[in-house]
């Protein structure tokens, strides 16, 4: 099987070299079943887009249909009462902002129904809830059909400013109202701002904003009472100061 040359060296024949060269191809992959080809349109970009869509216009449909803003003038269903009130009621502030419900109209409510105190505690806690039930679904079903979308000049600064800058933009949006709650929580999410910086941004941001709605909500019944001219105060300032901030930084969005 070996031929020696003349020097003495022995080399392999071309028939032995030629069979250790041989590698093995692999056979050719089998084409995808239905199954599969199924699970892959299912799970797609803009099919998980399309299930975002549908949700949001289910959630809205529910709040048009039970009509949540009836708790400012019927009240809480007597049947319950309590620390059991407050849990219900936060977790159903936190899913009517998802469905598009302004929070000013629930921050009213939660004043009006628990008081100061016990309504801006329920209120921060649905404000928490509902931005995070919102970041989590426009990340998982909204983000990679839309994030190759930002091509404007406006969505691209938006963009950047969010993803470079995510705790003070957020806390910025927060403590000045104007950019609607649940369009704050989906631009967020299509952004790469962390989750911490987002969550803990939204709940130090709503602070202010939802102590003054509790307050004016329990003491709707003394519209001419201090605290209640107070507590409109305060919503009014941050709007305006928000509105004059706004409006001198418009340049720098048109330079990006």
């Amino acid at each position: 099987m070996l031929d020696a040359n003349r020097s003495g060296t022995a080399t392999a024949s071309p028939r032995v070299a030629a069979t250790e060269l041989t590698v093995p191809v692999p056979p050719p992959p089998r084409p995808a079943g239905p199954a599969a080809r199924c699970t892959r349109v299912l799970l797609s970009p803009y099919a998980r887009l399309s299930l975002l869509c549908v949700l949001l216009a289910a959630a809205a449909a529910c709040v048009l249909l039970f009509e949540p803003q009836r708790l400012l003038t019927q009240g809480w269903p007597p049947q319950l009462g309590g620390a059991a009130a407050a849990v219900v009621f936060g977790a159903a502030y936190g899913l009517c902002t998802v469905a598009f419900v302004p929070r000013p109209l629930l921050n009213l409510a939660a004043g009006a129904l628990f008081g100061s105190q016990v309504g801006l505690t329920t209120a921060l806690a649905g404000t928490v809830l509902g931005a995070g039930v919102a970041f989590g679904l426009g990340r998982v079903l909204g983000q990679d059909a839309l994030r190759p979308l930002l091509r404007g000049r406006w969505l691209k600064a938006a963009d950047g400013q969010l993803s470079r800058h995510g705790f003070r933009s957020m806390m910025v949006a927060r403590l000045f109202p104007g950019v609607p709650f649940w369009a704050a929580n989906y631009c967020a999410s299509v952004s790469r701002m962390g989750w911490l910086s987002f969550l803990l941004a939204t709940a130090l941001g709503s602070i202010p904003n939802t102590a003054a709605y509790a307050v004016a909500g329990a003491r709707a019944s003394s519209p001419t009472s201090p605290a209640f001219l107070i507590a409109m105060a305060c919503i009014a300032v941050p709007a305006l100061v928000g509105t004059a901030v706004a409006w001198r930084k418009r340049h720098q969005l048109r330079g990006h």
